[in-house]
């Protein structure tokens, strides 16, 4: 299976910058879509941004526009979320999320992966 690992996050700011990065760990094959969610307490998980693999394509949520970064190490399989302009209401747990395909030893086969990150802290206050 695809393992994904975050890293980054902590307290801010307003105004202040954070990266977050995304590792796959496993045997990824390939990878289609990677992405970032985030879900603010008592909210539900809403996606911040993606980017597709294939063609490069990126898409980000209205709020987060002009002040979010999404970009990748196609090498490593790696993505990060640079985040400046921070905001109050940009508090929450971030997640990333891959999709793609990995090496099944135990099939010897290629399978379909959908996997998570384990979510980290991003707190932005006064």
């Amino acid at each position: 299976q695809v393992r994904l690992v975050q890293a980054g996050g902590g307290l801010v700011h307003p105004g202040g910058s954070l990266r977050l990065s995304c590792s796959a760990v496993g045997n990824v094959f390939t990878i289609n879509v990677m992405a970032w969610y985030r879900q603010a307490s008592g909210k539900e998980r809403e996606l911040v941004a993606a980017t597709a693999f294939g063609d490069g394509s990126t898409n980000y949520t209205d709020s987060v526009k002009g002040r979010f970064t999404i970009s990748r190490d196609g090498a490593r399989n790696t993505h990060y979320l640079q985040m400046n302009s921070l905001k109050p209401e940009d508090t929450a747990v971030y997640f990333c999320n891959a999709e793609g395909q990995y090496y099944s030893g135990l099939h010897d086969r290629y399978e379909a992966f959908n996997s998570w990150g384990q979510g980290t802290q991003v707190t932005v206050f006064s």
